[in-house]
């Protein structure tokens, strides 16, 4: 694989900011021919540098969610622990980030929830599971949303 130029980096730019552009006017932006962009934009692709096509949907298209940031610390950090947990946390369809992090916790978990007695029930089931290795839960709730994720510096 050869290293990314800054045609790349324009392609992923403007990919991450409009999914949904066509091959016509990408390759118009970046000054390339349509073969060509469509070329980069699959080698792009199957380099795991693009990783696939989302919509991103506005909270208000869920109706009332509580969003809640947790810091989740296990029993230990063995590999299985991690692994168990890991493995738990990929099934919850309530969990919309979760992050190995160093510090005084193990993960960065975030949560989008109907109200606070769903959140409840989710975090008492995962200290009430033994098998997932979870010593102490630390949430704070989300009061306001100042900047959301919207895709990652480029070039």
């Amino acid at each position: 694989m050869r290293r990314p130029d800054e045609i790349d980096a324009k392609i992923l730019r403007i990919l991450q900011e409009d999914g949904r552009v066509t091959n016509q006017a990408l390759c118009e932006k970046v000054n390339l021919s349509p073969r060509a962009c469509l070329d980069r934009v699959r080698r792009l692709e199957r380099a795991g540098s693009i990783l696939g096509y989302r919509a991103v949907i506005g909270r208000s298209a869920l109706g009332p969610t509580l969003v809640v940031h947790t810091e989740v610390t296990l029993v230990d950090q063995r590999q299985g622990t991690l692994q168990q947990f890991e493995a738990r946390a990929l099934k919850c369809p309530e969990v919309i980030a979760c992050h190995l992090v160093s510090g005084p916790y193990d993960y960065l978990v975030r949560f989008a929830c109907r109200d606070l007695d769903h959140y409840q029930r989710i975090s008492d089931a995962w200290i009430n599971d033994l098998a997932m290795g979870v010593a102490r839960i630390v949430s704070q709730t989300e009061l306001k949303t100042v900047k959301e994720f919207s895709g990652y510096p480029i070039g």
